[in-house]
């Protein structure tokens, strides 16, 4: 008779502090390596994952199961705050002041560790384990964040194609990654 543990999406649906606690304790290492991987700034890694889960908090009533998985939807979030960040070059604060979070002061040993989550990642690790053609669309349009035209462009095919293959690509990646990831 053992206990399951609740979905990402339950945790997202209850109104308890400690729900979302277990929901930030499952994907606060994988957002961390997420944006260290794209930022290469271990600090700056800290605020957007600090300020991605603090926009979450405020917005998990928006959080809608059927359009998707949490993870996907937190990975939303973060997207938009990577965006923002990148385009104005530091870090939105509107969040974290809302809440009244404070920054984040990282030692060198902190920096070490979210600098490694950026080198060790389920999600590169699952990339490896999808077709070439696919790992390299995915590679250049997810992470890279190249324009399918670009795309299509550097690998001699059509657009149709590369799209194609990100899509199919993602797809095997959720696939392994199971209902609930």
């Amino acid at each position: 008779m053992g206990t399951t543990a609740p979905s990402d999406e339950a945790l997202l649906a209850s109104p308890e502090t400690a729900a979302f606690e277990i929901f930030y304790c499952r994907h606060v290492e994988e957002l961390l390596g997420f944006f260290a991987r794209r930022t290469r700034d271990p600090e700056l890694a800290a605020d957007l994952t600090a300020e991605t889960f603090a926009a979450a908090l405020a917005g998990r009533r928006r959080f809608r199961p059927q359009a998707g998985a949490a993870s996907a939807w937190l990975f939303g979030i973060a997207m938009h705050k990577l965006t923002d960040a990148q385009r104005r070059g530091y870090a939105e604060q509107r969040a974290r002041r809302r809440l009244g979070m404070e920054r984040l002061d990282l030692d060198e040993e902190d920096c070490a560790r979210i600098a490694s989550l950026g080198h060790a990642s389920g999600a590169v690790a699952l990339l490896e384990l999808i077709p070439p053609d696919q790992r390299e669309a995915v590679q250049a349009r997810v992470v890279d964040e190249r324009g399918y035209a670009e795309i299509a462009a550097a690998l001699e095919t059509s657009e149709t194609v590369v799209r194609k293959r990100v899509s199919r690509g993602l797809a095997a990646v959720r696939n392994r990654m199971g209902p609930h990831r």
